[in-house]
């Protein structure tokens, strides 16, 4: 199979899903759709190599106004912790942050669970985006807090939708890597 072409960074990482992430058979997404093709993409995420690869993709992606990363627990969670960590070891500091699932009700109350302080501008995270209800989801979380999503990035855009939702909030869609990156049709 052919694949686009990819900066060195970029097909790095494309390499680094390709042997650890996708698998391949007969699977069932969230969704309830079909497919012969899933992603596992925390096997790149939560990996050494894979996350130098990520934290490599990410940081070039990554806004110099922006100075926090995070999204929905569990997904975003080894991303955005990776992502803040690396950057710190080369001179770029985000806070890093989880959005809870739902809003804790004692001690540090609410939604938001990290470093994230209102006014900061955010890249909202995720391991792998199929329609994009999470990330919009992360994105109102942070904008109910007080901060200002700038940017939103994954490891794998696998659903082709997540870019207009995104758009129509005013925020920039950049993801590392796309299904058709990996030689897969979005939503397949």
């Amino acid at each position: 199979m052919q694949l686009p072409p990819l900066d060195p960074a970029r097909d790095a990482l494309r390499q680094h899903v390709l042997a650890h992430s996708v698998k391949v058979g007969e699977f069932t997404l969230k969704s309830g759709m079909k497919s012969t093709w899933f992603l596992d993409t925390k096997q790149t995420a939560c990996r050494p190599d894979g996350v130098m690869l990520m934290a490599d993709v990410a940081l070039a992606l990554i806004p110099d106004e922006a100075n926090a990363i995070g999204g929905l627990t569990v997904g975003a969670d080894p991303v955005a912790y990776a992502v803040a960590a690396i950057g710190a070891t080369r001179g770029r500091h985000l806070s890093s942050f989880t959005v809870r699932k739902e809003a804790k009700d004692h001690g540090v109350t609410g939604r938001i669970a990290g470093a994230l302080q209102p006014g900061d501008r955010v890249v909202i995270t995720e391991d792998t985006v199929t329609r994009g209800t999470s990330i919009m989801e992360a994105v109102y979380a942070v904008r109910q807090f007080g901060a200002i999503p700038v940017m939103i990035t994954v490891i794998v855009d696998r659903g082709g939708t997540c870019a207009a939702m995104a758009e129509a909030e005013g925020v920039a869609f950049c993801p590392m890597l796309t299904a058709p990156d990996l030689g897969y049709a979005y939503g397949s």
